[in-house]
């Protein structure tokens, strides 16, 4: 990460004189720390959705605990936390986690609970429909008598939002989040409210929860389609995120302590948690700074004060051949990354036991409610320079257009990393070197100049529609106008699955995989064709959509039919424009 220090305290500082509207001095002051967490525990056109279908859930039935994967010297690693908690998943006999119905139960039940001086407003919102029909939802705390969005978007508090289960075959971040959200409503989390928003999403993914997949309904892996978003899953975040704006978002998940780790390196996978931010290319600076020394550094001391174990975020491939281990990946299509090309401070957040079934459940529902506990702790300590962190990455960021190169692909910097694991057998600490893909700098690998913006056809209505499902701004020309610009021009084609750090995503369909030149042309723009302006916040978000040879991009997904039905403008249009609702 460059040194931005001088940068970043001048720009801290004039926030803080813009805002008092008082005189201030031009030295910068000295780096600002973070406080120490308090006590953890006209819309836009609308996409097609599936139609619903009834689901069903399976019934819940008392079970013997499963045996150990693992030996005792192993399992005497995790003893469980002093404290105890208390849903329904977690209760002695169950063979599953909370059911759907349970946690629809239990979240009308918080949002209904009386009011009182000491708690906060709380309500239910309903943001869609799974493939199956089921009702996707969440729960908002505010200090706000009025709950809309609007309101909440221009209130002095950030918001926070919390997602959990987006991959169903990880239910501990679903039971985690009905903690944090009794917490929130009348426990030692509800203080943190007066400073912040907050919304809670257990389960992103119910129709994979039941039946036990990662996966959705249809084989999508949401996760890797929050750029794209081909499930109505993924749409339902996006709203979330386009409406409230939250500048905090974590995506909570679980890991796997067995499997290829333990045939690839004979080992047994060590730490409580693992996280990482958003790493992927054109995020700005200030946005990844702020996620390290802000909520990163608090959150792994407070794991350490209850001696649980953290790391960065890492993985590896099935194929047992295969022995580099990869930091998270950097393409713009998960959660992480694309939230942070909204400039968020995006979080991913993942705790052991995906393979564990209900072993060492209390010390892995503990992990989960000690870090989001400092993430919103964080959230709230710094809520006031989270105001002024957005304010400068969206204004410096609009301003960008037209101006020097970006990157349109990246990758991570390869090298060795000392990472520690444990032998299965005696339970000790096994330090590995491995071959280690870092996201912490990220390589370029294909430079262009940044566009003013981009010319889309009449007939990119889709695209258009799902720009604007993620909040970016898109106008429609009405009238016919010529424009310097860049046009693609197609070299060669071919499909195939998309790849991330784990190896092929789970998608509908291969990605195109086109090479293209640019061509130096006068761009016509019939009336009723489109501009997507980079003088906006979400520049880089549409630059990952937009351009054509990358495999996350809407013409390698099929949303764009061919790169001659969209161009890069390099000259502001003058035309008559109008906003697309």
């Amino acid at each position: 990460m460059p040194d931005l220090s001088l940068r970043f305290r001048a720009v801290v500082l004039a926030a803080a004189c813009a805002a008092a509207t008082v005189a201030c001095t031009a030295a910068p002051p000295a780096p600002p720390r973070p406080s120490a967490p308090a006590p953890a525990p006209a819309p836009p056109r609308p996409l097609p959705t599936p139609p619903p279908v009834v689901p069903v859930e399976r019934a819940v039935e008392p079970a013997a605990p499963a045996p150990p994967p693992y030996g005792a010297a192993v399992a005497a690693r995790f003893p469980d936390p002093a404290v105890r908690y208390d849903t329904p998943g977690l209760r002695a006999g169950r063979a599953q986690f909370t059911t759907q119905q349970e946690l629809q139960e239990l979240m009308r039940s918080i949002a209904a609970s009386p009011r009182a001086p000491s708690t906060p407003t709380m309500r239910l919102l309903s943001i869609g429909h799974s493939q199956r029909g089921v009702p996707l939802e969440a729960l908002l705390y505010t200090r706000l008598d009025n709950t809309d969005a609007a309101a909440l978007a221009a209130s002095a508090r950030p918001t926070v939002l919390l997602i959990g289960q987006q991959h169903g075959d990880e239910p501990m971040p679903g039971e985690a989040l009905i903690v944090i959200a009794r917490e929130l409503a009348s426990g030692r989390l509800a203080s943190l409210v007066d400073r912040i928003n907050v919304i809670v999403m257990p389960r992103a993914n119910p129709d994979g929860a039941v039946e036990g997949q990662r996966v959705s309904a249809n084989g999508i892996d949401i996760n890797r389609d929050h750029l794209v978003l081909h499930t109505p899953e993924a749409r339902a975040i996006a709203q979330l995120v386009r409406d409230y704006r939250p500048m905090v978002v974590v995506d909570s998940h679980e890991f796997t302590s067995l499997g290829r780790w333990q045939q690839k390196f004979g080992a047994v996978r060590r730490f409580d948690a693992l996280a990482q931010y958003a790493m992927t290319a054109n995020m700005h600076p200030f946005i990844t700074r702020a996620a390290e020394e802000w909520f990163r550094v608090p959150m792994f001391d407070s794991l350490r004060r209850e001696q649980l174990t953290a790391e960065w975020y890492y993985t590896t491939t099935a194929d047992l051949a295969d022995k580099k281990v990869s930091m998270g990946g950097v393409q713009p299509d998960s959660g992480r990354n694309v939230n942070g090309l909204k400039n968020t401070i995006s979080f991913l957040l993942e705790t052991r036991g995906a393979d564990l079934g209900h072993l060492h459940a209390q010390r892995r529902l503990h992990t989960q409610v000690i870090a989001m506990g400092s993430l919103l702790a964080s959230a709230a300590s710094r809520a006031s320079d989270l105001i002024k962190l957005r304010q400068f990455a969206d204004a410096e960021i609009s301003a960008q257009a037209c101006q020097g190169q970006v990157v349109v692909e990246a990758a991570p910097t390869g090298g060795e990393y000392r990472l520690l694991m444990l032998d299965p057998v005696t339970g000790a600490d096994k330090p590995l070197v491995v071959d280690w893909d870092s996201a912490l700098t990220l390589q370029p690998r294909k430079l262009r100049p940044r566009p003013c913006g981009y010319w889309l056809a009449a007939d990119a209505s889709d695209a258009v529609a799902r720009l604007r499902a993620m909040g970016v701004h898109v106008v429609q020309l009405a009238e016919a106008a010529s424009v310097q610009g860049e046009s693609y021009r197609e070299l060669s084609r071919t499909s195939g699955a998309r790849q991330d750090a784990r190896g092929t995503i789970a998608d509908a369909a291969a990605a195109i995989a086109v090479q293209v030149e640019l061509v130096s042309a006068l761009i016509d723009m019939p009336a009723g064709s489109y501009y997507v302006p980079l003088t906006q916040p979400l520049a880089n978000l549409v630059i990952a959509a937009m351009e054509p040879d990358t495999q996350n991009g809407f013409v390698a997904n099929r949303i764009i039919a061919s790169v001659d039905r969209l161009a890069r403008v390099r000259v502001l249009p003058e035309a008559k424009l109008t906003a697309v609702p």
